[in-house]
């Protein structure tokens, strides 16, 4: 939801007191947590500002006085709290959480959902739209870890579908906020605290002095996540942190090397060996985390099978180590200096260790034998990329929709008025209702059939009786009462074309408009609605310029069109009241040069209909 930079924000403001204290009453009774805990999350000096997404979406958020976002809503006059990352740091607790492997946060981060097979753990009982926090699960060695929250959103589905009758497709957990994201760089953008261990009894913060140094808020994630793994959900093929593990592949140190090397030879032949020169030396911690990593297999027992062999499956998934586990840390080699020596021992690349600073990468042998040689794999980068590939065409298709929801529907509308309101008394329909075209013809036509009008030697006309006669030749609210437009009262008063007397009744109505849009209020008034005027003319002597006026209507704001088209039309632009009409009757943008087309483009992606739209080109015209 935020992986995109928010616009339309405005200048944010602080909460008076009396907001505050309902802003932290609905957090106590949204969280049920105490007033203490509630003043720590809703604090004294705290901010709002209003925003939209890259989707059109209209929201609030509340900032702490140093500038954190700490609770967001969705959705015009949306009462829904979202805590964001920053306040689940201070309290893990505040909602219950799902975890999910380390290689899917970032994709999380990119944009995506969390679908059902990324889900490891999961509080019990959780409900479909239930809010959630999303952690890293990760084993370091043999100790299982579980990070603080990174990412909220809503389940998708009930914990007690996420692995019942074989469903394991779908998206499990709706994204809609993580760290790193536009949101969260409002904050003060500070690291997360330490990831904590699993293991019962194994807090880092309770190993005698050291506990004075780490800070209150480690100390906060890792109370919780110890308390947190009491009331896990697991599903049955997926270990759980509070019971002993099941058995599970593991590499040893020479086999780990000996993936790292192939992940080094992968990236040579695919993508280093074509680097230019000008792109070396890289230093070595640049090369490990950008070239080595990414390249590791993403499916590391189909490239190496483990010494200790594969547990049985009965089916054809993937069941072999994690990729996570290929690190230099769990090599032979220990260290990378050490591992980038070995390499260069091998001929793969050639090091340099400047007098001071870290070891440099200075060029690779792409014609090493076994760089060419080599048989490419699945890597890690691939399935990244791919996911976010994936991510992008929902986010597309996302927005494609949206902007076809977005679509302003205009409908014009009359009501019965003055003589006409006898009619449609006589015709059994409602004198205070808003009737279309149609609807008008509809009851009309339902009156002629009921009382025979239909003309016996010609079906084209209708007779006319009283009431009918009584509308349409009436002088009330006709603008043809006067001179020659008047109808005479002897004339074409017994019979009628059908069309001709349909029009002779909406005449006599009252007209009114409707507009309404997906996402906001909908719009009825008394009057005629006039397209929007676009209008090319010749201003301060030689000088093209583009006018618009009567946009309001549309739900189009004039300084967000005026800023929207200078950027689109890089060109000056400008607001000002409507020329000769009295105040607050409406603005008028002006855009330098010949920009309709822009313009047209401008209104039409805000969802006005073509036919709403009037164009004209007053230049060179006396």
């Amino acid at each position: 939801m935020f992986k995109k930079p928010l616009h339309n924000l405005k200048t944010s403001a602080p909460l008076r007191s009396s907001d505050r204290r309902k802003l932290k009453q609905r957090v106590i009774n949204s969280f049920s947590i105490s007033a203490e805990d509630a003043d720590v999350l809703v604090p004294d000096g705290i901010l709002s500002i209003k925003f939209s997404t890259h989707l059109d979406e209209h929201g609030v958020a509340y900032l702490s006085p140093d500038g954190d976002p700490v609770w967001f809503t969705i959705g015009k006059g949306s009462e829904d709290l979202i805590p964001t990352v920053y306040t689940l740091w201070k309290n893990t607790k505040l909602l219950p959480f799902v975890s999910t492997p380390k290689a899917v946060i970032p994709i999380l981060v990119g944009g995506a959902d969390l679908m059902i097979p990324g889900i490891i753990h999961c509080s019990t009982s959780l409900r479909e739209g239930q809010l959630v926090s999303v952690s890293k699960y990760e084993r370091k060695g043999d100790t299982p870890t579980l990070s603080p929250p990174l990412a909220v959103g809503t389940m998708a589905v009930s914990s007690d579908q996420l692995h019942d009758g074989g469903k394991e497709k779908g998206k499990g957990v709706l994204i809609l906020h993580t760290w790193k994201d536009y949101l969260w760089g409002m904050g003060s953008k500070i690291d997360a605290p330490e990831d904590v261990p699993l293991t019962a009894g194994d807090d880092p913060g309770s190993d005698g002095d050291d506990a004075n140094s780490e800070s209150a808020e480690t100390g906060t994630v890792t109370e919780s996540a110890t308390e947190a793994i009491a009331s896990l959900s697991v599903s049955e093929d997926v270990p759980s942190a509070s019971a002993p593990l099941q058995p599970v592949p593991t590499y040893a140190a020479e086999e780990v090397t000996s993936l790292l090397n192939k992940a080094l030879i992968h990236a040579i032949a695919t993508t280093l060996a074509s680097l230019p020169t000008s792109s070396f030396p890289i230093p070595a911690a640049t090369f490990y985390t950008s070239h080595i990593l990414p390249n590791r297999p993403n499916f590391p027992a189909l490239v190496l099978e483990p010494a200790a062999g594969l547990p049985p499956s009965d089916s054809n998934e993937y069941n072999g180590p994690s990729p996570q586990d290929i690190t230099i840390k769990s090599s032979s080699h220990k260290s990378l200096s050490t591992f980038l020596k070995a390499a260069e021992k091998g001929g793969l690349l050639t090091t340099k260790a400047p007098p001071k600073g870290e070891l440099v990468i200075t060029s690779v042998n792409g014609s090493h034998p076994d760089v060419q040689g080599h048989k490419t794999f699945v890597t890690v980068r691939d399935v990244e990329q791919k996911a976010a590939k994936k991510a992008m065409r929902e986010d597309r298709e996302k927005e494609r929709q949206a902007a076809a929801n977005v679509e302003v529907e205009v409908k014009e509308l009359w009501k019965p008025h003055l003589s006409s309101v006898d009619l449609f008394q006589a015709m059994g329909g409602s004198t205070s209702n808003l009737y279309s075209l149609q609807e008008v013809r509809t009851l009309l036509n339902s009156y002629i059939a009921s009382q025979d009008l239909v003309n016996k030697h010609e079906p084209a006309f209708i007779d006319l009786d009283a009431a009918l006669v009584s509308c349409i030749l009436s002088t009330q609210g006709s603008g043809k009462s006067k001179g020659k437009n008047k109808v005479p009262a002897t004339q074409e008063t017994e019979f009628m074309r059908r069309e001709e007397l349909s029009k002779n009744v909406v005449e006599k109505m009252q007209r009114w408009y409707q507009v309404r849009a997906e996402g906001k209020d909908t719009v009825i008034k008394k009057g005629q609605l006039n397209p929007i005027q676009v209008a090319m003319k010749m201003r301060q002597g030689r000088k093209a310029s583009t006018l618009i006026t009567g946009f309001e209507p549309f739900y189009i704001d004039a300084e967000e069109m005026a800023e929207d088209l200078r950027k689109a039309c890089a060109g000056a632009t400008s607001i000002s009241p409507v020329p000769g009409k009295p105040a607050n009757s409406g603005m008028e943008v002006l855009v330098q040069g010949k920009q309709s087309k822009a313009v047209v483009d401008y209104l039409t992606g805000k969802g006005v209909p073509k036919k709403w739209i009037q164009v004209t080109d007053a230049i060179g015209k006396k």
